[in-house]
């Protein structure tokens, strides 16, 4: 059985599983919990009240976080044309057609996110077995699949490129999603939270029954977990 480490038990310490802290206690709770020597990733679960197993309760999208992710994402992009050019101008890592198919074909994958136009599909989808277990295929339900449109180009780029994030319920219920990182102020932290929050809760399908939000807790890559009072959040999330 693995073993938690001097730091995580002090940190584990800090924190009553049973409580759901607001929103202030909670981000204090979270930079007293968050010591390692990197800048850790901030990130957060929701479990929803939903059943993923049916296709109206499948909640899945993205969000333009307001203050950005705190990380510089890689990005390529499958176009061709005018819209190749205007990815590139708009901040695109890599740009190609087939060239690129061919690169990531041969085990190159040095990137975070995929844009497609919809004319590159039908190539970018021989990719399905290698781009589809990492998240990185480009989907036209989280806006990475656009028109073969320049503007519609750099608009997908530059959303991504300024902290816009993807999210899923996972076959529990549960949405993780990173929403920035330690070096960021509480009050950036707390407003990219607030957004995706309000994103979920605008997608509340109209067949979910009972308890939308059933918990949510966030933590720190190497942090533990500090749960929130959901009707606190919320209410802050609505209030932006």
């Amino acid at each position: 059985m693995a073993r938690h480490g001097k730091r995580w038990r002090t940190a584990r310490a800090k924190v009553d599983s049973l409580a759901r802290y607001s929103l202030e206690e909670g981000f204090t709770l979270l930079r007293e919990t968050t010591n390692a020597k990197f800048a850790e990733t901030i990130e957060v679960a929701v479990r929803l009240g939903v059943d993923p197993r049916h296709a109206d309760q499948m909640i899945r999208g993205a969000v333009s976080l307001p203050n950005g992710t705190g990380r510089d994402v890689r990005i390529v992009v499958f176009a061709q044309g005018e819209a190749a050019k205007a990815a590139e101008a708009a901040g695109a890592d890599l740009v190609g057609g087939d060239d690129l198919v061919a690169k990531i074909s041969g085990g190159w994958l040095e990137f975070d996110k995929a844009v497609a136009t919809r004319d590159m599909m039908g190539k970018v989808g021989r990719l399905g077995k290698v781009l589809g277990p990492r998240g990185l295929m480009p989907n036209p339900k989280v806006g990475t699949v656009v028109a073969p449109d320049p503007a519609a180009v750099a608009d997908a780029v530059s959303q991504l490129k300024a902290g816009r994030i993807e999210f899923r319920t996972e076959k529990s219920g549960i949405v993780h999603a990173p929403f920035g990182k330690a070096t960021m102020s509480d009050d950036q932290l707390k407003q990219n939270l607030g957004s995706l929050i309000g994103t979920l809760l605008r997608m509340k399908p109209a067949s979910a029954k009972g308890t939308y939000f059933r918990s949510v807790a966030i933590s720190s890559t190497m942090g533990v977990g500090v749960r929130l009072d959901v009707h606190d959040l919320v209410r802050f999330a609505e209030s932006m």
